[in-house]
């Protein structure tokens, strides 16, 4: 017997979880198949902070959730575990959280700024080693066989496995659920910004398509990107789908319409911001509208059910606020997309 079916033979799924242990399951780095990478960072943060505290509170939030699921029988028993979050890359955010604020405050002001300003290249840099860091620890993973998700932080940080992805991957493409397009050039500067994220994703040749749904705040320059993206780009607003919703047409119907969208292999990008705010009233940037959590869970249902593969994911701008109901719901969704992509 192997360790990994000795510890599944041993763990009571109806008694107490294991305290620190994602959803408080028995398993580690050897012997889960799905391994999260935290990555708490948000130094590029236009609006609230906290996210940067969203693994740490999310874990602690997991270990009071019950493990059965009634479509997936025993889905525990993939077997999930969350890396320990380094308190170092926590730091480092929070040195460069306050610097870059200073610079923000100056655009805010419409103070000039310096073309190659220092502060602005040492963060860059600073966000470039974090892609370095996510990607070299992703790749580690992947060749292991694992399958690999990002908890975040802000949403620049799943970059680094979207590029490890690349590697192992001819060609793949991304279902994002967000309030924000993301498609910003650099946003205030900031090469790797949490709003430019899907624009530097797009400079990866493997990704063939992106898929956005629930974006319902967004400026010209995107909408022209989408626009002139000839397709590679296919977004589902959040005013076109509730208008849909509102003349008749079901859940189903859109989520048929949305997955058509896709490529047989899928990542997904989840921004918990994408929900409803009252699901997520104290991430970065709450927007009104957005998806209710079962909504989001049957989309990602029907990505799998259409036999397409989730290759990986994320999971951010959750933050813990002054409560843990953000933290509880961003557990519970991580808790769906790592047993569905499991599945997948």
């Amino acid at each position: 017997m192997t360790r990994r079916e000795e510890i599944i033979r041993r763990f009571d799924p109806n008694g107490p979880g294991i305290q620190g242990n994602l959803f408080g399951l028995p398993f580690d780095v050897d012997t889960a198949s799905v391994v999260l990478i935290p990555v708490p960072w948000e130094v590029t943060v236009t609006y609230h902070t906290g996210t940067a505290d969203g693994p740490e509170a999310i874990l602690k939030a997991s270990q009071q959730i019950d493990s059965y699921m009634r479509e997936i029988p025993e889905a525990w028993k993939l077997g999930t575990c969350m890396l320990p979050a380094s308190k170092d890359i926590k730091a480092e955010s929070r040195k460069l959280r306050a610097q870059a604020s200073q610079h923000i405050s100056k655009l805010e002001r419409g103070e000039k700024t310096l073309v190659n300003d220092p502060l602005v290249n040492k963060i860059n840099e600073s966000c470039e080693s974090l892609n370095i860091y996510v990607k070299s620890t992703a790749q580690k993973l992947l060749r292991a066989g694992k399958m690999v998700g990002i908890v975040g932080g802000d949403h620049s940080t799943p970059l680094g496995l979207l590029r490890a992805l690349a590697d192992h991957h001819q060609s793949f493409g991304i279902l994002q659920i967000d309030a924000h397009a993301d498609l910003r050039k650099a946003y205030e500067d900031f090469t790797y910004s949490h709003a430019s994220i899907m624009y530097n994703v797009l400079k990866i040749p493997a990704v063939s398509k992106l898929v956005q749904v629930g974006i319902r705040d967004y400026c010209d320059e995107e909408a022209k990107m989408i626009e002139q993206s000839e397709g590679r780009v296919v977004t589902f607003f959040d005013d076109d789908l509730k208008d849909r919703r509102f003349s008749g047409q079901s859940w189903q119907q859109l989520c048929d319409k949305i997955v058509r969208q896709l490529p047989k292999q899928v990542y997904i990008s989840f921004d918990i911001d994408g929900l409803d705010p009252k699901l997520c009233p104290n991430t970065g940037t709450p927007v009104p509208g957005g998806l209710e959590f079962q909504e989001a869970v049957y989309l990602i249902k029907k990505v799998v059910q259409s036999g397409r593969k989730i290759i990986g994911f994320d999971l951010c701008e959750v933050t813990s606020g002054d409560h843990d109901w953000d933290a509880n719901v961003g557990a519970r969704m991580l808790f769906q997309l790592c047993h569905w992509m499991g599945v997948s």
